[in-house]
């Protein structure tokens, strides 16, 4: 009888242990939602001003060259700056949408997979293209600058701008690009990839990634 008694005390514990890891369990997948969506958070704040940002940058390109048609380098300046203010719209835009996609309720592994598309896209897409335009872009910018400063006394720039400062602004290009590629390799050669990537993909998703590595663990356990 002790026998039979000792086996059905270690069935009781068993099953009294079963249930409040499902307990747990529960317990941790009902709070997942709730660290997610804060780990996340400052991600769509941030996301949230730079589509404000974009579209203060294409409203800029747009009045200039419409009010300089009459100067096609200036015109070019203000597409060029149009342009690169709908790229800063559409993009945050895109990782809203994919943020927003997001079913917490989900497995953790659909989430992760999740998690890992937004950080290729910031790491891969997102980071160079605005790298490679952020380089350059100032350019145009100065050049509508100096512009709005001739508009004063009706003068365009172009037709008083001295053959040195065109040559010193093509350099000025090579330099910038220049010194993004030559940053990027000397982070990777010093072995710091992976903190680049990190940095690059933004510390919430890296949050958030640290958060549901941590609950695939205990699901595992």
């Amino acid at each position: 009888m002790e026998l039979d008694e000792m086996k059905l005390a270690w069935q009781a514990l068993g099953q009294q242990l079963e249930r409040q890891n499902a307990l747990g369990l529960e317990l941790l997948r009902q709070g997942r939602a709730s660290r997610l969506r804060g780990h996340l958070r400052p991600l769509v704040w941030g996301l949230s001003l730079q589509v404000a940002l974009g579209i203060a940058i294409m409203l800029w390109g747009i009045s200039f060259w419409s009010t300089h048609t009459a100067i096609w380098q200036a015109m070019a300046c203000g597409i060029a700056m149009q342009a690169f203010g709908t790229l800063a719209f559409i993009f945050p835009i895109r990782l809203l949408a994919m943020q927003q996609g997001i079913d917490y309720a989900a497995p953790v592994v659909e989430i992760q997979r999740r998690l890992a598309q937004m950080r290729a896209w910031r790491v891969k897409v997102e980071a160079p293209v605005f790298a490679l335009l952020g380089s350059v872009i100032w350019i145009p910018a100065l050049l509508m600058w100096g512009q709005y400063e001739g508009d004063r006394f009706g003068l365009d720039l172009w037709q008083h701008m001295q053959p040195g400062v065109m040559v010193w602004l093509l350099l000025s290009v090579g330099v910038s690009v220049g010194v993004v590629f030559l940053a990027r390799f000397v982070v990777r050669r010093l072995g710091h990839g992976r903190w680049l990537e990190n940095s690059l993909a933004g510390g919430s998703i890296v949050k958030a990634e640290a958060a549901l590595a941590e609950i695939a663990r205990f699901e595992r356990e």
